[in-house]
């Protein structure tokens, strides 16, 4: 028997792609899939992994090898479609779950020292006694300053299974002795609404950040909150919300939807097509509506986005979406791995697939923002490729959409030129404004608690001063930012903006942090103004009667 030896042998795994890669190109994603052709790729992949655990020169890592086979299986696929180990599996439900097993404290690290910034409310750390600027020296009796710890590590160090138990020193301002809290770990949440605040006596508005399993109930408990204030009319932010449970943005448009009202539709090669629609409970069915999108709006996100739009509900402010129009669900795998398989296109109310082109080359689908950039879309809408054979027209005014590449907003919003200057992206690149805004709180919290007592105070009274950009800068130089004068000049008063936001955060929470950082955001003073002016909602009213 003769042996042919090459110089540059195919690694072992790559055998196993190949035929992974074969089976799904003329397998997985055929209409009708022939059982028999199945069975007998299944075989050959078998016959593989044997003659090479029992052949090949070297040690087979089986485990390895299945795990390789089946990423290259997927990446035949649609990009969305993907495999996930089992260590990393429990860790991406976790966000979407609504809640992770910990102490409840929202901490950061100045100078190798972690401090608490807030305690969840009625969480185990607040309940023990811990506080907002407490010190965390040890954790589990070990220290825990100065040893250069990332953010994950302290992570790690605090969560833990429920019901178990960690002892946390501390060390408060004014005192050197060290506290020590025993404290049993129980089940945190994790808040899809990030913030919600009146703007004026009459606009609300409430930013989600993803759809996961509590998000239903926290917008909820939100909006009748501000009604409560007066709310009228609202701005949704849904900028950078990359997606979720479709079945919380199922219910989120049921909010502002009438009943039977269609807000998505399902279909696949084995899923039966599906409906759903609105029913009798909307929390907010009448006032004027804005919904704020950008490129990182995705899945999700576009399902609300789309059915609102659809309906003439309300006006979409921003910039072209995601495109992600694909429904995926996870198929277990003994080990506690998974397959996220994509099943199903989802379609709005209107007819129309917003799920951007993509081929088994998924480089230009993940530069698609980049590419957007380059030929202008982001400065300019007459830049925005919709496609005339994927048009379409919304159910009340029969206004024009277009499927096939993301929500195309209504008003449309540049990007600001002011968020690229160089000198702003190196600071935040270093996270110099967060680390500044962290010290500068560390030594003042206790005064601009007393002085001002309210977010809202705060809000209208607090001014960074040039001494305190000073300092900033100054700071800046430290973390490694050269200072440009030039550049500065230009971003001053968006400085402070941003300065102020991150103080106000690190005191009173992320509603004070995106009512002073979005007064410098074009999008939300446009969807303001949307919402202030009588025109666009006459016009919808007009051709829908």
């Amino acid at each position: 028997m003769e042996y042919q030896i090459e110089s540059h042998i195919m690694p072992v795994f790559k055998y196993i792609t190949a035929i992974i890669s074969l089976f799904c190109a003329f397998t997985c994603v055929q209409a009708q899939v022939d059982e028999q052709d199945v069975g007998e790729a299944i075989a050959k992949l078998e016959s593989v992994i044997g003659i090479l655990n029992d052949s090949y020169i070297e040690n087979i890592d089986v485990k390895k090898a299945s795990e390789n086979a089946i990423v290259a299986m997927l990446q035949e696929l649609d990009p969305h479609s993907v495999y996930i180990p089992a260590e990393e599996y429990s860790k991406m439900r976790e966000p979407l779950r609504g809640n992770f097993e910990g102490i409840g404290v929202r901490f950061d690290i100045l100078r190798d020292t972690i401090i608490i910034i807030s305690t969840i409310v009625d969480g185990p750390a607040e309940q023990a006694g811990l506080e907002a600027g407490d010190r965390i020296i040890s954790i589990g009796h070990e220290t825990v300053t100065g040893l250069g710890l990332t953010n994950q590590e302290v992570v790690q160090k605090l969560r833990g299974v429920q019901g178990s138990s960690v002892d946390i020193g501390i060390r408060r301002s004014h005192s050197n002795s060290v506290l020590h809290f025993n404290i049993v770990r129980e089940k945190i949440p994790l808040y899809s609404v990030e913030a919600a605040y009146m703007e004026s006596p009459t606009i609300g508005y409430i930013r989600i950040n993803k759809f996961s399993a509590t998000t239903i109930k926290e917008f909820r408990l939100a909006i009748n909150e501000l009604k409560v204030q007066g709310m009228e009319h609202l701005i949704l932010d849904l900028r950078s919300n990359g997606g979720g449970y479709l079945t919380a943005a199922v219910q989120l448009a049921d909010d502002f939807l009438t009943k039977d009202q269609l807000v998505v539709y399902t279909k696949g090669r084995s899923f039966d097509a599906k409906e759903y629609k609105a029913t009798s409970r909307g929390t907010f069915e009448q006032g004027k509506l804005v919904v704020l999108i950008d490129e990182g709006t995705a899945s999700a996100s576009e399902i609300v986005a789309g059915a609102i739009q659809d309906w003439d509900r309300g006006l979409i402010v921003g910039r072209r979406s995601f495109g992600k129009g694909l429904v995926q669900k996870p198929f277990h795998l003994a080990d506690g791995s998974a397959i996220r398989l994509t099943i199903a296109h989802y379609y709005t109310p209107s007819g129309r697939s917003i799920q951007k082109p993509y081929t088994t080359d998924k480089t230009a689908y993940f530069n698609d923002i980049a590419s957007r950039y380059k030929r202008g879309e982001m400065f300019n809408a007459s830049n925005i490729q919709n496609n005339p054979n994927k048009k379409y027209y919304t159910k009340t005014a029969h206004r024009v959409v277009y499927g096939g590449g993301g929500i195309t907003p209504d008003v449309f919003v540049p990007v600001d030129t002011l968020l690229q200057n160089p000198y702003l992206l190196s600071l935040e690149h270093s996270n110099a404004i967060n680390h500044f805004a962290l010290k500068y709180v560390n030594i003042h919290r206790d005064k601009l608690i007393i002085k001002y007592e309210t977010a809202d105070n705060f809000y209208h009274s607090f001014k960074i001063d040039n001494r305190t950009l000073h300092e900033f800068t100054a700071s800046a130089i430290l973390k490694g930012v050269k200072h440009d004068e030039d550049e500065f000049k230009k971003i001053k008063e968006l400085l402070k903006t941003k300065i102020k936001a991150d103080i106000a955060r690190n005191i009173w929470g992320m509603s004070s942090y995106f009512k002073i950082n979005n007064q410098y955001s074009t999008a939300y003073q446009k969807a303001i103004q949307v919402l202030q002016r009588v025109e666009p909602y006459a016009a919808l009213q007009m051709k829908s009667e």
